[in-house]
Parts: structure tokens; sequence; C-alpha cells
């Protein structure tokens, strides 16, 4: 079955301050908490699309990510999970900001597309959240310093 997960947020900071917060596709460990070391493989540049990105989280797991989209103009970032994250497949994820005038704040948009068993798919959806949520926390709290 095929889930589309979406998750939102506001964060404290211009579009262009967010942007340049997570545009480095290779900058994970700089704002996500759990994320303890990133590579791009085969020396490329973190925005060269299809550089992949290997990286490890405090609880031992290693992923890579193969970048597929970077939209300086729209602030909007895709990338592709390669080895499959069971018991989802085919992950897909985007990340999408737009700026709020009033307050000079940003809407953030983070979706995640993938199969998985029907079954499974409540489950995923709230870990996904979850995990999303997590990378807006820790964004607000970078830019409430």
């Amino acid at each position: 079955m095929l889930v589309n997960v979406t998750t939102s947020s506001v964060i404290n900071a211009s579009v262009e301050q967010v942007w340049a917060k997570i545009r480095d596709f290779n900058g994970l460990p700089d704002w996500y908490p759990s994320v303890i070391d990133s590579h791009i493989e085969n020396g490329e540049p973190s925005d060269k699309i299809g550089c992949i990105r290997s990286f490890n989280r405090e609880d031992g797991l290693n992923l890579r990510e193969q970048l597929l989209g970077l939209d300086d103009q729209k602030y909007v970032c895709t990338y592709f999970l390669l080895e499959p994250n069971k018991p989802m497949e085919n992950y897909i994820c985007t990340i999408r900001l737009l700026p709020i005038t009033d307050g000079d704040r940003t809407y953030i948009e983070w979706l995640a597309n993938f199969k998985c068993l029907p079954e499974e798919e409540t489950e995923l959806r709230q870990n996904l959240e979850q995990v999303f949520q997590v990378g807006f926390d820790a964004l607000n709290k970078i830019f409430s310093r």
C-alpha cells in the first residue's frame, strides 16, 4: 500500500535562515539531534543532484540517502532512502519551506511517501510524524538562541 505522510510546523526564523541551515545535504549533524556524523560518498559536493549521504544515528543505525532535488528558489529538498528500511519500501522525502511574512517566520513541511503492508501503516505513520517533529523542535531551538 502507498502511504503519504505530511507533517508541518512553523519555525521562528526567516525562510532564508532556515534554508541556510537545512540546505546542506551533509549537514544533518548540525541540526538533527540523533545524527552523530555524516559524509557524502565519493567526495562529491553536498548540493550535487545524485550525491549520496551516509550518516549514523545514536541508535547505531547507518542510513544512505540520495539527493534527488534541491531548489534554492522554491526552498525544496527531495531525497530517497537507498537501502530499504523494512518495513518501508521506496521511501522518498521532501522538505519544503515557505515564507511567513507576518513575523518573518517559516512554514516547514516534511513529506514522506513509501510502500508498506496495510497493517503497518498506522505505526509507521506515527513514527515518522515523531521523527519529523523532533527535527522541527530542534530547528526552533536553534533559532531561539
